[in-house]
């Protein structure tokens, strides 16, 4: 195979590995702050996509009994439906934590489970089997790097992923909010002693992360056909991506896990075979834990130490 051929397979790994680093990065907020693991998280990027297709073109509801035609501007449809799932967010903190008359976190993860197959549910019913696809962000012919090619929505993707995490990383580490929510991460009855509203930092949390899912099923939808289902395999490889490197407490890990997932992803279909491509995220999954139950940097490292 050819440096070409390479540097193609890795521009088109990269650029799902920046999808499977947002959902992961969405399990990671969850996951410091109140140390639940939403198996939800897949459907808020289902969630988002079709609605911002609903709000943005021509689509049939409920098994083809009537269509809407909104025809909104795109970037109104992307922050309306981004703001609705993040909506759903909350709705579903409230299900897993406020609701409950316990704090076991087994019995809320078994919570998420329920969401997740309740949106489903949903998305089926009000959008059918029906596979859809947003338009591409930018109109033109693709960009040629030597004989790599790079389209347009592949630098949308890659260009979104990585400024999400640039404007998280300065929002954790430079506003009040974000170290509210770092120190809640690090111990939440010592967050409360000092004064933090631990309740709203929860909210804040699974409301931001729902957010983040949101946009990056919308940015991956002019790439790929969504449909009600496709949250499940979103959720599952940010997941793996999530726990695999920085074994759900590090943030920095979850990008990195990601990206690394979307490059052996590719590289295996490439080289062996496209039926191995699923495969390989839980492979890599069963061999990190056979070695490492915490993650790759999270070798050695304490739970108190985790922070956002």
């Amino acid at each position: 195979m050819s440096p070409d051929q390479l540097f193609q397979l890795l521009i088109a790994g990269l650029t799902i590995g920046s999808i499977y680093a947002l959902i992961a990065l969405g399990f990671v907020v969850i996951h410091n702050v109140t140390g639940v693991i939403n198996l939800a998280q897949g459907e808020f990027a289902m969630l988002g996509a079709l609605i911002a297709i609903t709000l943005t073109s021509e689509t049939p509801l409920f098994h083809r009994a009537f269509t809407v035609n909104w025809n909104l501007p795109l970037f109104i449809g992307i922050v309306l439906a981004t703001l609705l799932v993040m909506g759903v967010g909350a709705l579903v903190y409230w299900i897993v934590v406020r609701a409950p008359r316990t704090d076991s976190v087994i019995i809320q993860i078994i919570i998420t489970i329920g969401i997740a197959i309740t949106l489903r549910g949903i998305a089926l019913i009000t959008w059918g089997t029906d596979p859809f696809r947003l338009p591409e962000f930018s109109a033109g012919p693709p960009i040629q790097i030597g004989s790599a090619v790079l389209t347009r929505q592949d630098l949308w993707v890659i260009g979104s992923a990585f400024a999400l995490m640039a404007l998280l990383y300065l929002f954790f580490q430079h506003t009040f909010i974000g170290t509210s929510l770092r120190a809640c991460a690090v111990n939440r009855t010592a967050a409360r002693l000092m004064g933090i509203n631990v309740s709203y930092m929860m909210l804040l949390a699974f409301v931001l992360s729902a957010g983040i899912g949101a946009l990056a099923g919308i940015v991956i939808a002019p790439k790929t056909f969504m449909g009600y289902d496709t949250g499940t395999y979103l959720g599952l490889k940010g997941f793996v991506a999530a726990i695999v490197i920085g074994g759900l407490s590090d943030e920095r890990g979850a990008i990195v896990g990601g990206l690394l997932l979307g490059v052996l992803e590719i590289f295996a279909a490439a080289l062996i075979s496209s039926g191995y491509k699923d495969a390989i995220a839980f492979l890599v999954l069963i061999a990190v834990l056979f070695v490492q139950t915490t993650g790759i940097l999270r070798r050695g490292a304490k739970r108190e130490a985790a922070g956002v």
